[in-house]
């Protein structure tokens, strides 16, 4: 075969393994396996009204203010951690946080005694290009599993984040056996809770390994069981693009 037909039999045979491409989950591609960094710690309010400030002093300007339950439930609500100031005496004075809401990324200082932040050994790590989650306790890898993440226009926001609320579905059964909201926000405002991203199960699994949500992180019940049975509330949750 020569000329014209030979050069539309190699186009229709390169846009059909572009297509593949694009539909063949990628969840066997290689991911880290080096653990991820570790955080200070997690943990509940101890006052009414925390003040986010925009650096470690008392004068320096709010940048948000944080209830020590949530309005929409009265759930104790968490904070992550991930910086510290200390005192001439070695005492922590200040944590630095990461700040819930939109635009996602934030982060601001808060008093030390106003927290109380723990150590925490769980980290989920989202990849949200090759489709995998990795969930592992300190320097430990302990499961790995395939994933389906945003769709072109509302793709999964990347970032450190956190599980802010866990609860067993009810009256939405498509997020499968067990779900965590967290603290990122995705494009669309107009979803449930203004748009919080969740890590959830599912009904189809058929669709893992596909980017196919408005931002969500689909993974198959069982992996939401084993997340249910370990990580707890504040646990940090890092998307990364690759």
């Amino acid at each position: 075969m020569t000329g014209q037909p030979a050069r539309l039999l190699k186009l229709l045979i390169a846009t059909a393994v572009f297509v593949v491409a694009l539909l063949v989950p990628t969840s066997g591609l290689a991911v880290s396996q080096s653990p991820p960094k570790a955080v200070i710690g997690a943990g509940t309010i101890n006052v009414p009204m925390l003040a986010v400030r925009s650096a470690p002093n008392k004068s320096a300007r709010v940048i948000a203010r944080l209830s020590e339950f949530r309005p929409q439930d009265y759930r104790a609500r968490y904070v992550l951690a991930v910086g510290v100031k200390k005192g001439k005496k070695g005492k922590t004075e200040w944590y630095k946080i990461t700040v819930p809401g939109r635009p996602n990324g934030r982060t601001g200082w808060v008093q030390a005694p106003h927290v109380a932040v723990k150590p925490m050994p769980w980290q989920v790590v989202v990849y949200r290009g090759t489709r995998v989650v990795q969930v592992w306790k300190k320097n430990e890898l302990v499961y790995t599993g395939k994933i389906a993440v945003g769709a072109p226009g509302t793709e999964t926001p990347t970032g450190l984040y956190y599980v802010t609320v866990r609860f067993k579905p009810v009256k939405v059964p498509f997020l499968g056996s067990f779900a965590f909201e967290t603290s990122a926000y995705s494009k669309l405002s107009e979803w449930p809770g203004g748009g919080v991203v969740g890590l959830h199960g599912t009904t189809a699994p058929h669709l893992l390994g596909q980017a196919v949500s408005h931002g969500c992180v689909r993974m198959s019940n069982e992996t939401a069981n084993f997340m249910r049975d370990r990580i707890p509330l504040g646990t940090p949750i890092r998307i990364l693009a690759s």
